[in-house]
């Protein structure tokens, strides 16, 4: 488990802290940030500036940043809540910032938004290419249930369509365990490297 020190409030709900890093409510002053991480991660093909301003707006939508010592936001993570569904819009860490950890640390502080909203699924679209996404995914109890053809307009690669099972069952609350433990092991380790 995490120490009172890794633990804060958000949302009105509890969220994770790293040791260089903390998760922090979207707000209008991070998106110069975003739009960055949009551009170094998606290229031409991004979330306009007005598109994420616009999600602030949306009562179904909620978006959360990782923020670093500097104030800077380094990832971000959206979902729409619709009805006992959570749907990732988007989930994205700046390049300099990958293998952290921080993308961990955004899928659970989602997945403790959907545990306090009494959300029970929570689904997603990855590119079919995008490996290195699927594993995060499947790490997280995420299977693929389907493919949406021609889904990005880019390539018109293929998305696979991935799910949780009921995030409220016993087993998804074990698998949720595992990756809180393996974010912890992470964070004693920096601590450790870092003195």
């Amino acid at each position: 488990m995490f120490t009172e020190k890794q633990l804060f409030k958000i949302y009105g709900k509890i969220f994770l802290k790293m040791e260089n890093y903390h998760i922090e409510k979207l707000a209008l002053y991070h998106l110069d940030d975003i739009m960055e991480i949009e551009e170094r991660c998606y290229g031409q093909h991004h979330w306009s500036r007005n598109s994420f301003a616009g999600e602030l707006e949306n009562s179904c939508a909620r978006y959360i940043v990782a923020v670093n010592e500097n104030n800077k936001a380094v990832g971000y993570m959206g979902v729409w809540r619709i009805f006992d569904e959570a749907h990732v819009t988007n989930l994205a860490v700046h390049p300099d910032f990958q293998g952290k950890g921080i993308a961990h640390l955004l899928i659970i502080s989602s997945l403790d938004m959907c545990y306090e909203d009494k959300i029970k699924f929570m689904t997603l679209e990855v590119r079919k290419s995008n490996e290195r996404a699927k594993n995060l995914y499947e790490s997280f109890g995420f299977k693929s249930l389907g493919m949406r053809k021609k889904y990005y307009q880019d390539n018109n690669e293929d998305a696979i369509i991935m799910w949780t099972e009921n995030i409220f069952s016993d087993k998804y609350r074990q698998i949720l365990e595992e990756r809180r433990q393996y974010l912890n092991s992470r964070i004693k380790n920096e601590q450790k490297i870092n003195g």
